[in-house]
């Protein structure tokens, strides 16, 4: 009854979190579809491309804030027999779209700088600063809406930094209208724009290493399966441990598949060891969900890890 109780408080404060989370999604949707408007307007009444192009931009956020919202409505819903986990890959995949589409800002961004090193574009300055300044405040609504999201919510994160380059964006415009009204600078506003592609570049390459990682079921830093059979074997009654599989659903939520060998005994007896076996796990490796097969005699899979383990 204990293990029950305490894992339908997880369920709640998972719920809670989601909840949270959901509502500050759509809050930063709302803003963010104002900044669009303001930019479109602004864009055309003054004749803007780079107004329109950054138009772009917000759109790309409204579009990943949308898929993350999205994701964390079905991350909501409860296991059934054909998903027993649930949705909650559904936010890992959420933040892997949304790392793509931040790698392809970024490429757009490189792409754009490039063709203007060859052109000499007049830029308007003023009407550039007043819509850029707009941006900014939206943008920095967002990511303050946003910003006390949870460390290893890659799906929050995600969006987090989409608005996070778009607010950079807004402030290399600002920047580079500054420079451009007192010296007529044109190419100030290709160098901030590279800047702030490096920048969002760097996030896309991180949000895209760690959710490949986790939907290539990898095991979480400092949980290898190796780590793990260390951590195993120091616990009283353990005479081994092998077929050992490490992965995580979503980053917090880590899942753990083992067989044990353990002195011949009765299975009444193995409670104890396996009360010991799953504080050690969670304590050490913050490891949710735990599998284990209890065995007397070692089934033969004398590795740590192994393919084809389930017979």
């Amino acid at each position: 009854m204990k293990d029950q109780h305490d894992h339908d408080d997880n369920d709640h404060v998972h719920e809670h979190i989601l909840e949270g989370s959901g509502g500050k999604l759509l809050a930063s949707i709302l803003i963010t579809t104002l900044t669009l408007v303001a930019e479109l307007v602004g864009g055309i009444l003054t004749g803007s491309l780079a107004l329109l192009s950054d138009a772009a931009h917000v759109f790309m956020d409204i579009f990943a804030l949308a898929l993350s919202y999205g994701a964390v409505r079905l991350a909501q819903k409860a296991p059934s027999a054909y998903h027993s986990f649930g949705f909650r890959r559904m936010k890992v995949i959420a933040a892997f779209v949304n790392g793509t589409t931040l790698l392809v800002i970024a490429i757009e961004i490189f792409r754009e700088a490039y063709s203007r090193l060859f052109t000499s574009e007049h830029v308007l300055a003023g009407p550039m600063l007043i819509i850029a300044i707009i941006g900014l405040a939206a943008n920095l609504l967002v990511a303050l809406v946003l910003g006390g999201h949870d460390h290893d919510d890659l799906n929050a994160r995600s969006a987090f930094l989409h608005v996070l380059g778009d607010a950079l964006s807004s402030v290399g415009v600002i920047v580079a209208g500054i420079i451009i009204l007192f010296t007529g600078w044109y190419w100030v506003d290709t160098i901030a724009s590279v800047l702030i592609g490096i920048v969002i570049l760097t996030g896309a390459f991180k949000i895209l290493k760690e959710t490949v990682h986790i939907l290539n079921e990898g095991a979480p830093a400092g949980s290898s399966a190796k780590a793990v059979e260390q951590g195993l074997l120091k616990i009283p009654g353990i005479l081994s441990a092998h077929d050992i599989h490490v992965w995580t659903i979503e980053p917090g939520y880590t899942v753990l598949s083992a067989h044990v060998l353990l002195e011949d005994q009765l299975v009444s007896n193995t409670r104890p060891v396996l009360e010991l076996l799953k504080r050690t796990l969670d304590k050490e490796f913050s490891i949710n969900h735990v599998t284990i097969q209890f065995e007397c005699v070692n089934c033969g899979q004398t590795c740590v890890a192994c393919e084809g383990a389930d017979l």
